[in-house]
This record gives structure tokens, sequence and C-alpha cells, in this order.
């Protein structure tokens, strides 16, 4: 008796001859049932009345503990693929994958001191964050950095140094309302 094949007798030609595997049947054995838990491959064919009385009557976990029935309840949650926690794998080169976005909530490289130079951003108004571009400051900053840029850039633009160049004049007065501005703020430390 076959134990594979198709049930399109124009595809299989042992399906014409296939008769039920009920000892007692002479019928065609059109429905296929498995052999066993360790050969589920491997199929008897049956009729439908006895494929009926074969599905009722059949178990997968006879004769299991249930630990081997709860192992067995774990493998089929991943079709019996292997696992491992997200991140735990590195590629060839050892290094974790990028994820720039932060859609998996991991810091990459810097990830930290971009994460609160993000929320720093977000927390700030409008004209303090124009202020902290005026400056040429990059977020994260404190009032301690806001001081030493204002120093340094008042040094470079002051009309003395410059010979009364009228662009580095507006240029200073910019710098100046912006140092004003960060300088009050409540949001920088």
């Amino acid at each position: 008796m076959s134990t594979t094949g198709s049930r399109d007798p124009d595809i299989d030609a042992d399906f014409a001859a296939r008769t039920c595997a009920h000892p007692d049947c002479n019928l065609v054995g059109e429905f296929r049932a498995p052999r066993s838990r360790d050969a589920l491959d491997s199929y008897y064919w049956f009729c439908l009345e006895h494929v009926r009385e074969y599905n009722a009557a059949w178990n997968y976990y006879a004769d299991m503990d249930d630990a081997a029935m709860e192992a067995e309840r774990r493998n089929d949650i991943v079709w019996r693929r292997p696992t491992w926690p997200l991140g735990t794998r590195t590629g060839n080169d050892g290094e974790k994958f990028a994820d720039p976005l932060r859609l998996l909530g991991r810091d990459g490289p810097d990830g930290a001191e971009t994460r609160a130079a993000d929320v720093q951003l977000q927390s700030l108004t409008p004209s303090e964050r124009e202020a902290i571009s005026v400056l040429g400051l990059v977020a994260p900053v404190t009032k301690a950095d806001v001081k030493v840029r204002y120093k340094i850039l008042a040094k470079m633009l002051h009309p003395d140094a410059n010979g009364g160049d009228k662009r580095a004049e507006d240029r200073l007065k910019s710098v100046n309302y912006a140092y004003t501005t960060l300088r009050d703020s409540e949001r920088l430390i």
C-alpha cells in the first residue's frame, strides 16, 4: 500500500488502486492519516468513515508526560526553528546592526547622547532653538556651554577687532540677542 501521493487520479496512477487501510474495508482510500507521531509524513489511507474513526481515536500526545507535552507545545510555537533573544547574534564583523531611528529602543554608538539632545531640543521653544543655532552650538547644551561660546564670538565679532565692519556688527547683535535668550532660559541647566 502506498503512503504518499496525490488525491488526483490524473497525477497519481497509484490513486485508483489504493484501498482503505482498515482490515475489513474494500472502499477506495481517499483520505490520509499520519501513521505515528514520529512519522508525520508517512500515511495510512482510509475511506471517509474509517478516517473519521481513526482521527477520533488518534492522540498525538499519547504516552507523553506533562514535561514532554509542554516542550512539544513550546517547539510548535516557533515552528520547531531555533530562536534566540533579539540583538544577541551579531554579524560577521561582530558589530550589531545599525538602528539610527532607534525603532528597537536600543542605543547605538553615542545613542544616549543623541537621545539627550533630542529630548532637550523638543523641550526648547523655537526662539531658543534658533538661539542655539546662531551661537553655532549642538544640543545637548548647558548654560556654561552658552557662556563659553558667547565669549568666543563676542571677542571675534567685536567692532574693535573688525575695524567697524557692518556685517560683523550685525552678527554681534544677533549673538547678543541669542545669548540673552539662552541665559534667561529655564530649560537649560
